[in-house]
């Protein structure tokens, strides 16, 4: 299935430095990656600015999904990473194991970000657009302070982001 959303999230995510950025705001303050992604891609690619009501709306909408699907396969993957097995077939196998959750983890972040696609689809289709260089910093500054951390600064947690999401 193309997705321009999708094909956005690989460039962006695959661009020097975006990659831990991302990690290090979804280990330490548990932000979604497929939310900061895509109010990235609706400010870099189209202009449309969120407000803090479009990003809870989006939250909810996807919520549910995200924590009983994708975050319960990347915490079956790392957890499968720390396990310790003396049987060498057996330790083999769950690296396999890993392997297959790994993707089927990568799949439920795919199908997260189709939602979120679709639901922004019919939300934003008659709203103006503004500059991509404001707006795509301004909706990652409203991620964060809709996720309570408003001490941080989007231009300064994810410079390498913003820059790829520009660059795009």
């Amino acid at each position: 299935m193309d997705s321009p959303f999708w094909n956005f999230s690989v460039a962006v995510y695959g661009a020097s430095g975006v990659e831990g950025e991302s990690l290090t705001l979804q280990d330490q303050f548990g932000l979604d990656i497929n939310l900061v992604l895509f109010c990235t891609f609706l400010g870099a690619a189209h202009g449309i600015a969120l407000t803090l009501d479009d990003i809870a709306a989006a939250r909810q909408e996807i919520g549910p999904w995200h924590q009983d699907i994708v975050s319960t396969l990347r915490a079956a993957r790392r957890r499968l990473k720390t396990i310790e097995l003396r049987d060498a077939g057996a330790a083999k196998a769950a690296a396999d194991l890993r392997s297959q959750i790994k993707a089927a983890e990568l799949e439920s972040e795919r199908i997260e970000q189709t939602m979120l696609e679709q639901w922004a689809k019919t939300r934003f289709a008659g709203r103006p657009r503004g500059s991509p260089r404001d707006v795509a910093p301004a909706n990652l500054q409203a991620l964060l302070v809709n996720y309570g951390i408003e001490r941080l600064t989007a231009a300064d947690t994810m410079r390498h982001l913003i820059a790829a999401a520009l660059a795009c």
